[in-house]
């Protein structure tokens, strides 16, 4: 059996950039096809790098040759645009197309628990979730009618040391260790389930080139339940602080941050836990082995080393204040952080 080959489009996302660590440890021959504007994670010396964007036909084809792969993953699909024009460019080209969905396309709310892959997809409040929803559609009409060889992949919440995953970002934990109070969604019962991007990368490389991955979907998360609270406490313990958290709930901030509603109300306001049972049938001996706590000290331990990325956004700061208000209406207003 020869040498693996896959194209990755993207690479420096989230979870591309840990699939790109996996896949090059585990001897694959891998190409990224990337527009090279993404800095935070660059991709190793290396790789096989094609520049590109995905979105012009005509200078894939150019770039890409007369080239075919075993696998073809896409992590910057997003549209059913998107994945019509890569049934349309690969289709011939190779033996898998990953597609990188979302747990988010999972009814809302959630209509039992633990959630396996075929809860229905049912999202009303968040268009980036109804997109992926059409985006599956897409591709199993296309393995129906054409044989196309599509395997769907869903993560849910994953991280990694750059993404932090709280309410607001770094700033938040930024202007907690200057004393001002943590805004979190929910009250402290509400369930969640992080994904460190490592832990998910070596499930999803392994099913590159896997026969019985070939018309499946799968979902893959820790198995790791953390409440809201524990989250953002967890964080802030890693930062050295015991955080002053205040609540409100998700409709509340929806209304007062409408450019945080849709990501509240379609996924992080409602309690989430996972079977995973899909995964390790197809990839036996899998398992998340990074916790939490861990993830939260990588994640301190990147933006305490350099002064420069330890900055507070001045737009998120200030919608940060006015729901702190709104939390504690009876607090004398605090300073803004800067």
């Amino acid at each position: 059996m020869g040498q693996l080959s896959a194209l990755f489009i993207g690479g420096t996302g989230t979870i591309s950039s840990a699939c790109v660590t996996v896949a090059l440890d585990r001897g694959i021959e891998l190409t990224v096809l990337n527009r090279g504007r993404t800095t935070e994670r660059p991709l190793p010396r290396d790789v096989r790098k094609i520049d590109a964007d995905i979105r012009d036909p005509g200078a894939v084809r150019a770039a890409l040759g007369h080239r075919e792969f075993d696998a073809v993953v896409d992590f910057v699909a997003f549209s059913p645009s998107h994945v019509d024009l890569d049934v349309e460019l690969f289709t011939g080209r190779t033996g898998q197309y990953v597609f990188v969905s979302s747990a988010s396309a999972y009814h809302k709310p959630v209509p039992r628990l633990p959630i396996v892959e075929s809860t229905p997809l049912h999202n009303p409040y968040w268009g980036y979730s109804r997109a992926k929803i059409s985006c599956e559609e897409r591709l199993h009409s296309a393995y129906r009618d054409r044989g196309f060889p599509i395997t769907i992949v869903r993560p849910s919440h994953t991280y990694d040391r750059i993404s932090v995953p709280v309410l607001g970002g770094w700033t938040a934990l930024e202007r907690a260790r200057r004393g001002l109070p943590v805004v979190v969604h929910g009250d402290w019962t509400s369930l969640w389930v992080l994904t460190h991007h490592l832990d998910l990368a070596r499930a999803f490389v392994a099913l590159l080139d896997l026969p019985q991955a070939v018309g499946s979907t799968v979902h893959i998360t820790s198995d790791e339940v953390l409440t809201w609270n524990q989250i953002v406490t967890t964080l802030a313990r890693a930062a050295g602080i015991n955080p002053h958290l205040v609540h409100l709930t998700s409709e509340q901030i929806a209304h007062a941050a409408p450019e945080w509603g849709p990501g509240l109300l379609g996924d992080k306001a409602h309690s989430v836990i996972f079977d995973n049972t899909e995964i390790r049938r197809l990839v036996p001996g899998w398992v998340a082995s990074i916790p939490w706590v861990q993830g939260a000290r990588e994640i301190l331990a990147w933006f305490d080393a350099d002064p420069a990325r330890r900055t507070i956004d001045a737009g998120t700061a200030a919608t940060l204040d006015d729901l702190v208000a709104l939390a504690t209406p009876d607090a004398p207003p605090a300073a803004t952080a800067t």
